[in-house]
Formats: structure tokens, C-alpha cells, sequence
């Protein structure tokens, strides 16, 4: 996609959402509701975004090591970090993992590619994990929660993710993707894609090394729900955590949108629009969406550290002498 097109859909969508938000929200009611937010429960859920980093830093550890490549679990926490530090400039998490693979690639020279594999797989079994969790978020909303169209989304996504595990994992599907080529050829897309698809299809060999990263995986983003339950709690939503069960593993996938800065307006305009289903205020549903955004924030701030750090700890190049300065001269070895 050019440059220009991206730009254009960038401030098309930021700008749609903004105007939705505006629509909806009092912004007097809501910097008081913010300035009411108590810093307990913002704590809470910063903590759990934090405890959960080294977890998911081991996850991409065991996943490296499958395929040969060994590095020290600090580093690549400290790589996650500076991930997030990136994707806050960057779009969404895509712009972090990019970075993660720029800079874990600069370790091991010649291994791009599978760094890059094993990156895009663990994208891959994090959007499964969500759309496990949405499964999870359909049963328990049934009869319970209206919120309409939002559980056929989630239906149609687990259905979705079943048949991409199948065309990624089943030997037998390699037959039907292959008349798909001239296509992808045609749209220049085949070489990328084909390299995404032999990265992950080459864990197939490594059932439970996958069966251990996908329960793992699991577990993170169903403890992470819980830090937006909290950054609700903070501005006052009383809600039970199980609804965020079902609106979670949605959010989650709208972070994805490539065509914003850190899901800016987009995130928040989705907090409106599913919480006000569930009868908050729209005020309070932006509140803890914009709280939540901090939250992400916040968890940023150590990646931005340890990057100026390093930048100032950066041996400086030595500049040639000036024009006409006598050169150093060294003594003939006999």
C-alpha cells in the first residue's frame, strides 16, 4: 500500500471515529469522570500488563530455540518493551513487532527470516488465543448480555480462525493453497506470504511445544482482560469482569487496525459504542477506554528508558583530523 493511500486512510478513519466519539460523549463529564479516577485500580491494571511481559518474552524464547536460535530471556523481555515503546508511534502492534524483528534480527545475523516466522507465528496463536477467549465471550453472553451484532462477529471470527489452523497445519490443505498462487502472483503478495506460511507450518512437527505456547498464550491475554476490567473500575463502571470476557478478545482484534497510530480514536470509539450496549454512560465507556489507553502508555515508558539509555551509552565515532592537522605517526617495527 503507498504511503499516500495509508495516510489517507489513517486520517479518514481517526477522523470518523472522532467525530463519533464528540457525538456521543459530554467532554466537560468526562475529564471530571477522568480527574475522578481513582489510582488504585489504574495501578492494578498497569501491574498485570507489566507481570505479564516475561511470559510471553519466554513463549517467543522456546519458539526461537525450536528453530535453533538461543538468546537471553532479559533480552528479549527488554525487546517486548521497546516493542511497545514503538508501537506508540508506530501502527498498532504491527509497528512493535516489526521492531522486535529489526533489532533481534541485528543479533543474529542471516536469521531474518526465521526471527520473522517466529514472530508472525506468535501473532498468529495470539489472535487464536483471542478468538479461543471470544468462543468463551459467545457462550457466556448467550441470553445474558445484548449486544447484538458484536457475538455473530465474534462467531464468525472463531470460524475463521479454525479454518486458517487447518490451511497453516493440515498436510492435506497444501494441495488446494497451491491453486491460489497465480493469484497472489498477480497481486504480488505470493513471495511474503509464502514465507509467512513455511515459517509457521514448520512447527507442525512440534505438537506440544505449539499445544504449551497456545495454553500460555491463553492464560496471558485472559489475565490481561482483567486490566480493562480494572481501568473500568477506576472510573466508576460497575460491571462483573464477565463481560469484558466478551468484549475483550474484540478489542483485542481491533487493535490490529493497521490504519491508526496506536488504535487512536479507535480504540475509544469502540468502548463507546459496546458499553453503552450494556447500559454505561457514554461518558464513562470513553472514560475507560482513554484510561485503558494510558495504561498502554504507561507500560511503554520502561522500553523508552532503556532506549535512551542505550542511545547515550552508544560509543560516539571517532571524526578524522581535521585538513592539515600532522597526522599520528607510528614507529617502523623492526
Amino acid at each position: 500500500m503507498s504511503r499516500p493511500l495509508r495516510l489517507m486512510l489513517t486520517l479518514g478513519v481517526t477522523s470518523l471515529c472522532g467525530v463519533y466519539i464528540l457525538w456521543k460523549i459530554d467532554v466537560g463529564e468526562t475529564i471530571d469522570r477522568l480527574g475522578a479516577a481513582r489510582p488504585g485500580y489504574f495501578l492494578a491494571a498497569l501491574a498485570i500488563m507489566v507481570v505479564t511481559v516475561p511470559p510471553m518474552a519466554w513463549r517467543w524464547q522456546r519458539l526461537l530455540a525450536a528453530r535453533g536460535i538461543d538468546d537471553r530471556l532479559s533480552w528479549l523481555t527488554r525487546a517486548y518493551f521497546t516493542a511497545y515503546t514503538a508501537g506508540q508511534i508506530l501502527p498498532t502492534s504491527i509497528g512493535g513487532d516489526a521492531m522486535r524483528i529489526y533489532e533481534t534480527g541485528r543479533r543474529h545475523p542471516g536469521r531474518g527470516g526465521v526471527i520473522a516466522g517466529t514472530v508472525l507465528l506468535e501473532r498468529a496463536l495470539g489472535g487464536a488465543a483471542t478468538l479461543t477467549l471470544a468462543a468463551v465471550g459467545f457462550v457466556l453472553a448467550i441470553g445474558r448480555y445484548d449486544v447484538g451484532a458484536y457475538l455473530w462477529l465474534e462467531a464468525i471470527f472463531v470460524v475463521g480462525t479454525v479454518v486458517l489452523a487447518v490451511a497453516f497445519f493440515a498436510r492435506w490443505a497444501r494441495r488446494p493453497l497451491r491453486r491460489t498462487v497465480p493469484l497472489l502472483r498477480l497481486l504480488r503478495v505470493e513471495r511474503p506470504l509464502r514465507a509467512v506460511y513455511e515459517g509457521i507450518h514448520s512447527f507442525r512437527d512440534h505438537l506440544w511445544l505449539m499445544i504449551g505456547v497456545f495454553a500460555l498464550t491463553i492464560f496471558v491475554q485472559a489475565f490481561r482482560v482483567l486490566a480493562i476490567w480494572l481501568a473500568g473500575k477506576a472510573v466508576g463502571v460497575d460491571l462483573s469482569p464477565r463481560i469484558y470476557y466478551v468484549m475483550g478478545p474484540l478489542l483485542f482484534l481491533v487493535m490490529l487496525v493497521p490504519f491508526t497510530i496506536n488504535g487512536l480514536a479507535v480504540r475509544e470509539s469502540f468502548f463507546v459504542s459496546f458499553l453503552t450496549k450494556v447500559h454505561v454512560s457514554p461518558n464513562a465507556a470513553f472514560a475507560t477506554g482513554f484510561l485503558f489507553f494510558l495504561v498502554t502508555i504507561a507500560l511503554s515508558l520502561p522500553g523508552g528508558i532503556v532506549l535512551a539509555w542505550e542511545s547515550l551509552r552508544r560509543p560516539v565515532s571517532k571524526l578524522p583530523p581535521p585538513s592539515g592537522a600532522p597526522q599520528p605517526t607510528t614507529r617502523k617495527q623492526f
